[in-house]
């Protein structure tokens, strides 16, 4: 999937999990931050292909790139299993718990909450491409949905661009449209 795809998948998640759980009250501050690290958590696991958005905007990252995929074993690989997953997510906790003391009204634990998420939305969406994901590396097996390949999509194609993007889309609007009350009642009660 694209990153934009990637960036859609991981907010829309966010926000079926959002109104489907119940949520202690936060600071808007906390909110912010957690859309941020969703985001962010939804195109992480790209940090082992070195042509990703992420390596683009650093001023070396093209070089920076290259070095990390080689460590990670290449593009889908470790970053896109469990096991890379609960790598990227246990480092991210420890990064937050280190700068928690630089913003104390921010409830850490919805922010890495938020950026788990991200995180799984991006494997659940790769997992619909061609290429699959190795979901239970070190077995490496690439698991595909669906499990015929040639029923999956092809990256950046129309299939993405008219298929995923619109369902992901009308998912958006339709839980705006049922859940709207809830919506309303979680800023107005849980937002401060």
């Amino acid at each position: 999937m694209t990153g934009r795809t990637h960036d859609l998948a991981a907010i829309t998640l966010l926000g079926t999990v959002a109104v489907l759980t119940p949520l202690p009250s936060m600071t808007l501050s906390t909110v912010l931050i957690a859309i941020l690290a969703n985001q962010i958590g939804g195109i992480v696991p790209d940090i082992d292909q070195p042509v990703a958005p992420f390596w683009r905007n650093l001023p070396v990252g093209g070089f920076v790139g290259k070095v990390i995929t080689r460590m990670m074993g290449g593009h889908r690989f470790l970053t896109h299993s469990i096991i890379g997953a609960g790598l990227l997510c246990f480092l991210a906790l420890q990064f937050l718990l280190f700068i928690h003391p630089l913003m104390p009204n921010i409830n850490t634990t919805i922010v890495w909450y938020a950026f788990v998420i991200g995180v799984l939305s991006h494997l659940i969406m790769d997992s619909f491409t061609k290429e699959g994901v190795p979901w239970l590396l070190p077995i490496p097996i690439k698991f595909g949905i669906p499990p015929i390949r040639r029923l999956r999509i092809t990256t950046g194609k129309w299939g993405e661009t008219l298929g995923v993007w619109p369902i992901l889309i009308l998912a958006d609007i339709a839980l705006c449209a049922s859940q709207y009350q809830t919506i309303l009642a979680l800023i107005h009660t849980h937002i401060h």
